[in-house]
């Protein structure tokens, strides 16, 4: 009896790589959005992006780009050229939207707990749509994914252990339901990334 070869993965097209990025983008961009709605704060570099950027007024796009710089080193040695270039690209151009989108999409006031929900189903599905196109949004995502394809640890995981520390020092900047809730949002967020990227059930390659 002759056993049928598993087809390889079929790779995605730089088109269909470019949409992934530019969609995973915005998402991210509009769960940011919502952070600054609900008065929140969140995890990862974007978290300490926003606890920089609250207090000074520097903005979120700058702070966050320039946080995210010393971790491409660690993408180019251990993930590639092309991953690097892609989350480069995705970085920069989330940047830019977030301080572009409350120009043409104002809001105002959105109540805490709806924010947070909010933000981790759009931040979630965002960076599954980036990680599953070869490109994250840097800083930690980058040794998240390096973790879970040495086999070390699933990147969700990496991402809340990561988090916790984040939230730890917003406690010391923020009322505790802002942290309450911007937990809430973080968890979201990590829960979708945990159960929804496996690279045994989504096979396509960038």
């Amino acid at each position: 009896m002759q056993l049928l070869s598993t087809p390889p993965p079929d790779r995605h097209t730089p088109l269909e790589d470019a949409q992934g990025l530019v969609v995973g983008a915005v998402m991210v961009a509009l769960a940011v959005l919502m952070l600054r709605a609900g008065d929140l704060v969140t995890g990862q570099i974007a978290g300490l992006a926003l606890v920089v950027s609250y207090p000074t007024g520097w903005p979120f796009g700058a702070v966050f780009f320039l946080l995210n710089l010393p971790f491409y080193l660690l993408a180019i040695r251990q993930l590639g050229w092309r991953f690097t270039i892609k989350t480069f690209a995705a970085v920069a151009l989330m940047s830019a939207l977030v301080e572009a989108l409350p120009l043409a999409v104002p809001l105002g006031a959105v109540p805490a707990p709806v924010a947070a929900v909010l933000f981790g189903v759009l931040a979630g599905s965002g960076l599954l749509t980036l990680f599953r196109h070869g490109a994250t949004l840097g800083g930690v995502g980058i040794v998240a994914l390096w973790l879970q394809d040495r086999g070390t640890m699933r990147a969700g995981q990496v991402q809340l252990i990561f988090d916790l520390g984040v939230f730890a020092l917003a406690l010391a900047l923020f009322p505790w339901p802002v942290v309450l809730w911007s937990l809430v949002g973080a968890a979201i967020l990590n829960l979708i990334i945990t159960v929804n990227h496996r690279r045994d059930r989504y096979i396509a390659r960038s």
